[in-house]
């Protein structure tokens, strides 16, 4: 393992050029679950600094992240090179959650696709504050053959009233009860 000052040009080759990295975050309780999600699709990832980065949330069937970003603020981002030379890359830092009805949401989402932008919940923005890297030796060669659009197809099916109530009913809280999406946060589904 390497440890790395900042996300150096190199660096951020490798990370923008992953199609898939992974999500790791736990609440403080030692009761509570741990939470690892993947996350892909190109154009929502972005490094916006030598010791920042950003993604756009998506929609889904839970807010784990959410909630523990609320909670304790850790987060660690890996990437793994899953074809040419072998490479994980992992950003430890402190993330916090940036919800559509914030004023800092309109600056963040430029740096983003725009046709990506409707599902979205939020934008995750990182603090990274350790930069390492390691071999990948065992980690499998597979071959990328494209993104898969089944969410942004599911998402454009829906009315910003429909994505609204969903993130009412089915994220307003983690797995473990923390509060992850609520009505303070102004989260509202933008009008095209």
């Amino acid at each position: 393992m390497k440890l790395h000052e900042a996300i150096d040009g190199r660096l951020r080759e490798f990370i923008l050029a992953q199609p898939v990295f992974f999500v790791g975050t736990a609440p403080t309780s030692v009761d509570g679950h741990v939470n690892v999600s993947p996350k892909g699709m190109a154009g929502t990832f972005a490094v916006l600094g030598e010791h920042r980065v950003a993604y756009l949330d998506y929609t889904g069937s839970g807010a784990e992240t959410i909630a523990h970003l609320r909670d304790n603020g850790r987060i660690v981002l890996m990437f793994c090179a899953f074809s040419g030379p072998p490479n994980i890359v992992r950003l430890h830092g402190h993330g916090r959650v940036v919800p559509q009805g914030s004023p800092e949401y309109p600056g963040l989402l430029s740096h983003f696709r725009p046709e990506q932008e409707h599902g979205a919940r939020s934008i995750i923005d990182v603090a990274v504050e350790r930069v390492s890297d390691s071999c990948g030796f065992s980690v499998p060669l597979m071959e990328h053959t494209g993104d898969r659009d089944l969410l942004l197809r599911r998402h454009s099916r829906r009315t910003d009233d429909d994505l609204t109530a969903y993130w009412a009913e089915k994220n307003a809280q983690s797995i473990d009860g923390l509060p992850a999406l609520d009505s303070t946060d102004e989260v509202r589904a933008p009008s095209p």
